[in-house]
């Protein structure tokens, strides 16, 4: 997975209005494509990369073939820049990915009407998606597709991936600081500490004894990768809901589409 490093809260490109750590100000941000046509290239981009996924599977569930998957959600973006839609609702209440999956299941709806003359992009220009991240996605969908065709199933495959996504861009962030810090093989190492429903990493002896280090020491780079990673993925979520107080119910809601059967 490409390593995806966002920019420090509150300088989203440059902004320093109170949405600025927030994903409504990178969807205002592309929506300036006239103005300032640099972010909003790539203020696109980033949404893109990031909410690309969760969006993809939902369209795979309501039967759309990858190929049709792909079109639809990458213009989808377009769509939701170029018509403004996020003017249209009260971003104090609501939280980002209700409103996207919300506009999104409208601009559904509406496809087929659309289709004829929806071109890819319009005026944007799009990141090229990369062969790797369309296999996630798609695997994602075969994993945790149900054979339900039920709203509430495609609904919860949209939560599933969503939640994935986060979890997986703060995992990305990481990487690329302990990259950065020239970290990567003890990255390499403590990885399975940070897993959620998969395998129980080894014991703290064992890799002690493997990395040739006092397990007080292990301990201690366990610690420090935990709480750096926590920080991290609250940074994320904290992205994607209006106000402080909502982070901890919201990371509780992901940490429940997670371990859910």
């Amino acid at each position: 997975m490409a390593i995806a490093v966002q920019p420090p809260p509150g300088t989203i490109y440059g902004q320093a209005d109170p949405f600025a750590s927030t994903q409504w100000s990178v969807i205002s941000a592309a929506g300036k494509m006239e103005s300032n046509p640099e972010s909003s290239r790539e203020a696109l981009a980033q949404l893109c990369q990031t909410y690309w996924p969760p969006l993809y599977t939902y369209a795979r569930a309501r039967g759309r073939s990858p190929h049709d998957a792909q079109d639809l959600t990458q213009s989808f973006f377009a769509h939701l820049i170029e018509h403004q839609i996020y003017r249209r609702t009260d971003r104090q209440k609501g939280k980002f990915r209700s409103f996207l999956l919300a506009s999104f299941k409208n601009f559904l709806a509406d496809a087929r009407d659309r289709e004829q003359t929806l071109k890819r992009g319009g005026d944007f220009v799009f990141v090229p998606l990369d062969e790797r991240q369309t296999e996630v996605a798609e695997a994602l969908f075969h994993m945790h597709h149900s054979s339900s065709s039920d709203v509430s199933g495609e609904d919860r495959l949209f939560e599933r991936t969503w939640a994935e996504t986060l979890v997986a861009t703060a995992l990305d962030r990481l990487t690329a600081a302990y990259r950065a810090e020239g970290k990567q093989n003890l990255l390499d190492e403590l990885g399975a500490f940070l897993s959620i429903g998969a395998a129980p990493p080894p014991t703290y002896g064992e890799l002690a004894s493997r990395l040739g280090v006092a397990e007080v020491t292990l301990r201690s780079h366990v610690a420090r990768l935990r709480v750096r990673y926590r920080a991290m993925l609250r940074e994320e979520v904290r992205r994607t809901v209006r106000t402080d107080d909502e982070v901890d119910g919201e990371l509780r809601e992901l940490l429940r589409v997670l371990t859910r059967g």
